[in-house]
Order: C-alpha cells, then structure tokens, then sequence
C-alpha cells in the first residue's frame, strides 16, 4: 500500500476525487494525511473522511525558507511514500524539493510545456489556442518544468471562459492523478532518482 500525502491550498475538489479512489480497497494506495499552506475549504474533504490534516500557513512565517522547513517537518512526520500536490497554489522551497524528490508529483491544467505557471487555462485562452489540457508531473526545482509523467489534450470551445474550461479540465486532471498514483504504487510506473 502507498501512503500518500496531499497539499492543497483551496476548495480541493481534485483531493475530494482522489480521497473517493482512495477509499476504494481495491485502490493501492491511501491518504495517511492532507495538509494546507493556509486554512483551505479543502480540508474539510479530510475531515469528512476521517483523515489527518494539518495546516502549515504561509503568512505566519518570516520567509519561504522557515515555511519550508515546518512544511517538511510535517511531512517527514507522516512518512508518506509520494507527495501529492493537487492545487496547491505556492512553489514549494528548494530544500523540500530536494529532500523528497522524486517523490512529489503536481497536477497542472494544461498541456506543459504550455502555460506554465499559475494561470495556465487563462493564458490558453489569452494565445488563442484550440486545444490545452491537463498533465501530471514530477516536481522539480522549476515552475511546471519536472518530467511529465502523463497528460491529456483538452479542445478549448467557442465561447469557453476560465471557469467553463477549467470545469472541463478538472475531471481530466482527477483521472490522471489516480491512474498516475494507481500506476506508481503498483510499480508501473517509477518516478527515478
């Protein structure tokens, strides 16, 4: 069984979808713990399923660096097996990074190596494109830029706003996390060192 933590920092309807697989027995992996960089929504998703959360709230420390360090104590804390990042909406610090890489996988709502960052279904409808997407990468130092371990085209519609496609992307980015985790705890899929 792979013990999986998740961050998040907002309503966490990706962590909900994740936490539904979860629960199934026949799922190979299972959430030991859920944590956020501030009191999201989100972790009442936790909570509803009987799962530890915690909060690790950026504004409260005095740089990125000292908020790292309690992020990975934390985490360390719960001894997870692969990090899951579903929507948390803030660059974790280098020494995290380093310390649970390559264990640490992020979902994206594009097409990466397409808009990157944090407005990626904005600035695809902003360059006109018909088609974006959802991805699932291993977390690397860069934004957006570890490996790409799967992904999925999604057409951009006439009339498309943030909100109608990013609705669309969202159900794309829950299936591929799932398989993703699915794969990497069967040993499908390894993530390298």
């Amino acid at each position: 069984m792979l013990n999986v933590a998740v961050l998040i920092s907002g309503a966490g309807s990706n962590l909900r979808a994740f936490l539904e697989a979860a629960a199934d027995a026949d799922y190979p992996a299972r959430v030991v713990a859920v944590g956020a960089d501030r009191d999201a929504e989100g972790l009442q998703h936790a909570a509803d399923f009987g799962i530890p959360s915690f909060s690790v709230p950026f504004r409260a420390f005095e740089s990125r660096e000292a908020w790292g360090e309690e992020l990975a104590a934390q985490l360390r804390a719960w001894n997870p097996d692969l990090i899951v990042l579903s929507g948390l909406m803030r660059l974790l610090p280098e020494r995290v990074v380093n310390e649970f890489a390559p264990r640490i996988v992020n979902t994206h709502p594009a097409y990466l190596p397409e808009f990157p960052g944090a407005h990626g279904v904005r600035d695809a409808l902003a360059a006109g494109v018909t088609e974006t997407g959802a991805s699932v990468i291993v977390v690397d130092g860069g934004v957006d830029t570890g490996p790409i371990v799967a992904q999925e085209r999604v057409p951009v519609e006439p009339g498309d706003t943030e909100a109608t496609l990013h609705d669309r992307i969202k159900p794309v980015e829950r299936r591929l996390l799932i398989d993703v985790v699915r794969r990497i705890a069967t040993g499908e899929l390894e993530l390298g060192q």
